[in-house]
């Protein structure tokens, strides 16, 4: 079923891109001065390394726990190539650092004692 009077053939449009006529000067090729120089050869690496800092906290002073634990995360992340792991893999850090539930489920940091209460029920 045709909506048209053309024939098929001219409905269809054919156009090379990989003519030479596409691009007559590479750009890559000239040699342009920029304002800035930002690569310089060096590493940016050779400083200091940079703190961890939690964002949700600004900078404060962690606990040998927490160290202990954001290192950890940090060798798995980079090991297992996985910038965000599930809560599975998180979780199967911490047991790998020796964690256990011995105790009883307590309430969520953060949360009210009203707003605790009504999600266990």
């Amino acid at each position: 079923m045709r909506m048209s009077g053309r024939k098929e053939s001219d409905a269809i449009a054919t156009v090379d891109r990989r003519t030479a006529e596409r691009r007559k000067e590479e750009r890559r090729k000239k040699s342009i001065p920029v304002a800035i120089e930002r690569r310089s050869g060096k590493d940016r690496r050779q400083g200091e390394r940079r703190r961890q800092v939690d964002p949700t906290t600004c900078e404060r002073d962690y606990t040998a726990e927490e160290i202990e634990f954001m290192r950890a995360m940090d060798q798995y992340k980079r090991v297992n190539r996985r910038p965000f792991p599930t809560w599975s893999e998180v979780l199967e850090v911490l047991i790998s650092l020796g964690y256990r539930k011995i105790a009883e489920p307590g309430p969520l940091p953060g949360l009210s004692q009203s707003v605790a209460s009504k999600g266990s029920g």
